[in-house]
């Protein structure tokens, strides 16, 4: 492995914007240089695994052979408690194929509609995964967990997706009413973003050797738990 691909370009896996700015400035410090694979003119592949892992590792190998660049993806959604996972994997989806985030979150709210609030519960999960190349036998797997409850209504401009409806107890707002700073530090995205970032460092900082493959770290998953309480 070269010196210029432990330190060069790595395709991002996405063309959602939102998620764009997040690995930006998640990954700013990483050392190396990220493009979207938006802009190399390469479409997403369809999304047929039954997990957020699997499908994170669909979209990476996708843009890794597309590009033969290293490649970076996430896969990640809402899960609610009271719907029995829902949306999940089908996020992105969940009002259907051609679906906006408003549309599924009309559809989210509608669903529920009669659930009191002490049945709100929900999470947003996240699963990030690093391949060097697009046969990369032992990809490097991170996941984040965000635990929240879902709002009555919208509240807050920020952020994308669920992000509106989506309430922080312990921050005591919405992800949509929280500066991208604070969301960042806080969102499973942000937490599964900060190992990958831990992870490249030692990368691109390790000797270059002929023939030498770094040791790619799996990270298993752990279940949702209580975090701590922060301030903004």
């Amino acid at each position: 492995m070269s010196a210029r691909t432990r330190a060069g370009h790595w395709v991002i896996a996405t063309s959602n914007a939102g998620k764009i700015d997040e690995f930006q400035a998640l990954l700013a410090e990483a050392g190396i240089e990220l493009v979207a694979q938006g802009a190399l003119g390469i479409a997403s592949p369809p999304e047929t695994g039954p997990t957020f892992v699997e499908n994170a590792l669909i979209k990476a190998r996708h843009a890794a052979q597309a590009t033969g660049l290293p490649a970076i993806a996430d896969d990640s959604g809402l899960v609610v408690d009271a719907l029995r996972g829902a949306p999940g994997i089908y996020s992105a989806r969940y009002a259907g194929v051609a679906s906006s985030s408003a549309d599924n979150v009309v559809k989210l709210l509608a669903a529920m509609r009669e659930v009191p609030s002490s049945r709100r519960q929900a999470h947003f999960h996240c699963a990030v995964v690093a391949l060097m190349d697009a046969a990369d036998p032992a990809p490097f797997i991170a996941e984040g967990f965000w635990v929240g409850e879902i709002a009555a209504a919208p509240a807050g401009e920020g952020g994308f997706g669920y992000d509106p409806v989506f309430f922080d107890p312990v921050l005591g707002i919405t992800a949509g009413e929280l500066d991208a700073a604070t969301k960042n530090r806080v969102s499973h995205r942000g937490q599964a973003l900060r190992r990958l970032a831990n992870w490249l460092d030692g990368l691109t900082r390790s000797p270059a050797t002929p023939g030498d493959r770094p040791r790619l770290i799996h990270r298993p998953r752990a279940a949702p738990q209580k975090r701590k309480r922060y301030t903004i």
